[in-house]
Order: C-alpha cells, then sequence, then structure tokens
C-alpha cells in the first residue's frame, strides 16, 4: 500500500512538474513575441493555441475594455454569441474579482460556461474571460485558473503598451508635423516689410498656436504697380501650410504674367480646387494699386473687408466674390475700383483679429474697428498696428483665440 501510494505520488509530482514547465515555456513564447513586438491577431492566436493545446480548454470568449465598453477579441468553441450579449452577461459578475465557477449560474449565457476569469488593474476591469468545456479538477484546477488569468494579464499588458507606444508615435508624428508646418510657413511670410517713396508697409503675424492658416504678401510689379494679398486658409497643420505655399507659387506666377485681377483669381479657385477635392478653402484680398493715376482695383474673396482710410473717412471694401476652391465656377466675381488720395491709409487683416475673448461687457465688431481706424488713419502702418493691439489688450483686456495678421499700408 505504502509502495502504491509513493508511485502514485511521485508519478502526480512528475505530472505537475511537466505541466508547470509547459505554462513556463507558454509563458516565455509569448513574452519572446510581445518583445519582438509580435502583430495582436498573433498575440491572440498564441492564446488560443495554449488554451487549446496545453490546458484543454474547449471553449473560449476572451473581452477586453476599450473605450468604456467590451469587445470580444478571442473566442472559439460552441455557438458564437456577440460581444454585446457577453458583455452584458459579463457585467452581472463586475464584483467578481477572483475566477469562479459559474456552470450554475442562473443567466443562460453564463451557465454555458464553466468558470469566469476577471482581469483588473486596481478597481478597473480591463479583462473578462469566459471557459467552457474544461474538465480539469482537483488541485490542478486553482493552479490551471490563476495560470490563465496571468496569461491573460501578460496579453492585456502587452496590448496595453502597444497602444501607448501607437500614441506616442503619433503624438511625436503630430509635434513633427507642426514643425515642419511652421518652416513652410516661414518661409512664406515675408521676412521683411516694403517701403519705398510710393508706399510704406507695417506688417504683425501673431500665431495663436504655432501655426496658423494666416498669409501675406507683397509684391513689386513694376516701377509703377505693385499688388498685394491677404489670405486665411482653412485647417491646420502642414497640410494647410502646403496648400499655402502652392497658392502663393501660383499667386506669384500669375501675378507676374496676367493684367486683370478677375483672371488671376478665377485661375486661382481652379488650382486650389483641383489640389484639395473642395476639402479646404481660402478666403482672400488681392489689390493691385497704379502709382501713376492713383487708382487702386481689387477683389474680395470672402475675406474680411479691407479698411481704405482717406482724407478723415473711412470706407470697407467689399466688393469681390466667394472664398476660393469651393465652387468650379464662381458663382459671382465682381472687381472694385477705388481712386486713392496721398497719405490714405489702407487696413487689412483676417479673422482672428474680430475673435478675441473678452472678459468685460465692452463689444468688439466690424464698426468699432471702423471707428478706430477712423481716430487712428493718420498714424504710420506700425505705429497703427501696435496702437491697434494695445487697444485690445489694455482697453478690452481682450485675448485672441485664433490667429491674427495685421497688414497696413501708407499710401504717399
Amino acid at each position: 500500500m505504502l509502495n502504491i501510494d509513493d508511485g502514485s505520488g511521485e508519478d502526480e509530482l512528475i505530472r505537475l512538474l511537466l505541466k508547470r514547465q509547459s505554462e513556463l515555456n507558454s509563458l516565455l513564447e509569448i513574452t519572446r513575441a510581445i518583445n519582438k513586438n509580435t502583430a495582436t491577431p498573433i498575440l491572440i492566436q498564441m492564446l488560443e493555441v495554449i488554451l487549446q493545446n496545453y490546458l484543454q480548454v474547449g471553449k473560449l470568449r476572451f473581452l477586453i475594455e476599450k473605450d468604456n465598453k467590451f469587445a470580444c477579441i478571442a473566442k472559439y468553441g460552441g455557438d458564437i454569441e456577440s460581444s454585446v450579449v457577453l458583455s452584458r452577461a459579463c457585467k452581472k459578475l463586475s464584483k467578481v474579482k477572483a475566477p469562479i465557477a459559474i456552470s450554475g449560474h442562473q443567466d443562460p449565457i453564463l451557465k454555458k460556461y464553466n468558470y469566469f476569469i476577471p482581469v483588473y488593474h486596481k478597481s478597473k476591469a480591463l479583462a473578462y474571460a469566459l471557459i467552457g468545456d474544461f474538465n480539469t479538477s482537483g488541485e490542478m484546477l486553482n493552479n490551471d485558473l490563476n495560470f490563465i488569468q496571468t496569461l491573460m494579464n501578460v496579453i492585456i499588458v502587452a496590448l496595453e503598451n502597444k497602444k501607448l507606444f501607437r500614441e506616442r508615435l503619433q503624438s511625436e508624428r503630430f509635434q513633427r508635423e507642426m514643425e515642419l508646418a511652421v518652416e513652410v510657413q516661414n518661409m512664406l511670410i515675408p521676412m521683411r516689410v516694403h517701403k519705398d517713396d510710393s508706399v510704406e508697409i507695417g506688417a504683425k503675424y501673431l500665431p495663436h498656436q504655432n501655426i496658423g492658416g494666416d498669409y501675406f504678401d507683397f509684391i513689386r510689379l513694376n516701377e509703377h504697380e505693385f499688388l498685394w494679398c491677404i489670405a486665411d486658409v482653412s485647417g491646420k497643420g502642414i497640410s494647410a501650410a502646403l496648400l499655402m505655399a502652392n497658392f502663393q507659387a501660383s499667386l506669384h506666377a500669375w501675378a507676374a504674367v496676367e493684367g486683370d485681377l478677375t483672371n488671376i483669381i478665377d485661375r486661382l479657385n481652379k488650382i486650389v480646387l483641383s489640389n484639395t477635392k473642395g476639402e479646404r478653402f481660402i478666403t482672400l484680398f488681392l489689390a493691385r494699386y497704379n502709382q501713376k493715376n492713383r487708382r487702386l482695383n481689387y477683389i474680395n474673396a470672402g475675406h474680411n473687408p479691407t479698411i481704405l482710410y482717406s482724407e478723415g473717412g473711412a470706407i470697407p471694401l467689399k466688393l469681390g466674390t466667394t472664398m476660393i476652391g469651393v465652387f468650379e465656377e464662381l458663382p459671382f466675381l465682381n472687381e472694385g475700383e477705388v481712386d486713392v488720395e496721398p497719405g490714405s491709409l489702407i487696413f487689412n487683416y483676417t479673422d482672428g483679429l474680430m475673435d478675441f475673448e473678452s472678459p468685460s461687457s465692452k463689444v468688439w465688431n466690424e464698426d468699432k474697428l471702423l471707428d478706430f481706424v477712423l481716430a487712428h488713419g493718420e498714424l504710420s502702418p506700425d505705429n497703427f498696428n501696435q496702437a491697434l493691439m494695445d487697444y485690445l489688450t489694455n482697453v478690452h483686456k481682450s485675448k485672441p483665440i485664433d490667429d491674427i495678421t495685421l497688414l497696413t499700408l501708407k499710401i504717399f
């Protein structure tokens, strides 16, 4: 009798040791796969193979938490239920923190399985597993259930690390994209403003968050004419900056060979539409000034109206068309024309100037801006721009919530 018992005990010990060895080998295989950054579907397949072949688990449902919902990522054996049905059933055991037998549970879904295995981190449920057709009993049962729980914990940690790694890469890509966008935009913004006997220009560019969609330019066409533009492209980032770079190149190319502003705007509209397929648009104010006849021709394409201050009066320049990059053919296109007297000030700006956040009850709108131009139109361009920003900061106590570009010209 003693010899038989000793033999049986030795056989049981050997079987236990072999089983533990298999478990360690399984964990080692999973760990190696994780270290090699093996794809998630392969990790899940390895989990299923281990449970089926090493532990003889005939049925598995493995659910993990994702965006406050549970999705079934591993399943085999029996009739496959939906993730919603499985999640609803498992939530009935939400207070259970350790593996338990559920074959006698009253829930019709749960009672189809032998055991429920939860995986928690502190008080947060990370995963649930339902296993069925699993006949291990006695001393091996607790060992097997604990091993399954450990195995699933390893998988969950690996998946979470993959998620964090992807998020970090995405954050780094976004940061690099912003850096590239800033580099591109810095190449677009004129390094110095223009000043000669006929015109003085002052510009102020205030991006709200490193990179914006604002753009301005000044082009001396010939001895007697110059052209300028202020624009705002929808969206942010490198794609917006590249679109603006393409817009600048197109503007310079067509301004050099085309004397009609309506034709330039029409060409620019087609170019932007072709590049963006209607997914982005640009608002802009484009003007040409002739020093000989003192005539200003302009087109406002859906942009904030430029303000012309002359001899104590101020008028908004609104004639033009809609934004470009939306319609294959612009629905209307009108060119404005106005004579400019010596000493006139022309103030251009983007919509960020009107999007100030003010804690005071003072109203800031286009009428108030017009009043400001009337009161300060005799200033030089740089002094005018600075006075306007000081007024908004100190008088209105306002803070910008978008990019701001100011482009001010004094015509002599």
